[in-house]
């Protein structure tokens, strides 16, 4: 009776694993071109540096049980997240701004094109129905309430950066995608055609059209949806105008990649950088505030937008935490950089370095 439960239960697992928002690993030709990659050794692509999961002296046992037992107050606020409803349908496509959604997720316009980074419209954050809900009021975008897309840029595959609802409501809205190595074989799983899909590795050039460059990057993290890890690729992104540049930073412990970054394509007007779901535990594949800080002098911007905070609870720390510590970090400096820290759908101009944003968290129990 007991291995009849055991197979059973391996049997519903393995069928769970099928379900297409799982996505689907690379195959075939896209397998091929992968492993021609030079960042893609032993079976797996790997970080510039070793990159250990946990930092030295923690253990995921540990962590796991601090996680689920004792959970640091606030990480979920009590009252609604405030929020700005921007009809992004009726906006001058002629307009350089940026919407933030919350999280990592934000719409922007440059040079007469749109964008959409990272979109998790689905209230949740994992395979799994309810298990990482999105704070109460950080929802007010739909996918409706796009306009339609000329490039969809994914910086990585995990579920908090390329959810499967989302996508599938977007596929009528979206002209282009840009992803790293391996996550185009997502994308083609749930319908998209292949040609609409531009895969790339790191230090690559993709010319969008003559008056926008995209170039990818290196970031310290890792991949995967399923069982497997590593098997797709994670980057960041840096657009380029003829006078506008931007960093478009996907989920990153600090390492000399800024820099590079910084020495090879800076200064910049405006860098998005991962500031969130952190944890001392894990500080190899997701930056301490004060990193942040350094990441941001070490790619030389102007102006910097704290991201990573503000939806999930996917760390243990308080929800405002990451924008407390930022904060605080930066007016220390003897040199403070310019902070964006919009609330959901307000919109950020993104050529007036004199834009004022007020510290709204502070009015969030």
């Amino acid at each position: 009776m007991t291995i009849t439960f055991i197979i059973l239960i391996i049997l519903a697992f393995y069928i769970f694993l099928q379900d297409p928002r799982f996505g689907k690993a690379p195959a075939g030709e896209r397998l091929i071109k992968i492993q021609k990659s030079p960042n893609y050794k032993n079976g797996k692509f790997e970080n510039v540096h070793f990159t250990p999961q946990l930092t030295e002296g923690y253990t995921m046992p540990g962590v796991l049980y601090e996680f689920l037992f004792k959970k640091t107050a606030r990480r979920v606020p009590v009252t609604i997240i405030p929020s700005i409803k921007t009809n992004l349908l009726q906006l001058d496509v002629n307009k350089d701004i940026l919407v933030w959604f919350g999280h990592s997720s934000y719409y922007f316009q440059i040079e007469g094109k749109r964008f959409l980074v990272d979109p998790v419209f689905s209230g949740n954050a994992s395979p799994i129905a309810g298990t990482t809900k999105s704070f109460k009021g950080s929802d007010i975008y739909t996918v409706e309430d796009l306009p339609e897309i000329d490039y969809l840029l994914i910086t990585h595959d995990h579920y908090d950066h390329l959810d499967y609802k989302t996508i599938l409501k977007l596929k009528p809205k979206t002209k282009q995608i840009v992803c790293g190595l391996g996550v185009g074989s997502h994308f083609e799983s749930w319908g998209f055609p292949v040609q609409n899909i531009i895969e790339k590795d790191w230090h690559e050039k993709i010319e969008l059209d003559q008056n926008i460059t995209l170039y990818t990057a290196p970031t310290r993290h890792f991949s995967g949806r399923g069982l497997v890890r590593n098997n797709t690729l994670w980057l960041s992104y840096i657009l380029e105008t003829k006078d506008f540049k931007m960093y478009l930073g996907g989920d990153t412990g600090y390492d000399t990649h800024f820099a590079e970054v910084g020495a090879k394509y800076g200064p910049f007007d405006l860098a998005l950088i991962d500031n969130g779901q952190y944890d001392i535990k894990w500080k190899y594949i997701h930056n301490l505030p004060e990193d942040v800080i350094q990441a941001a002098k070490d790619v030389k911007t102007k102006r910097l937008f704290p991201v990573h905070s503000s939806k999930f609870p996917l760390a243990n720390h308080a929800w405002d935490e990451p924008l407390k510590r930022i904060t605080k970090l930066n007016e220390n400096e003897a040199n403070p950089i310019p902070l964006i820290t919009p609330m959901i759908g307000e919109l950020v101009e993104l050529r007036n370095e004199n834009q004022q944003f007020k510290q709204w968290w502070e009015e969030v129990k």
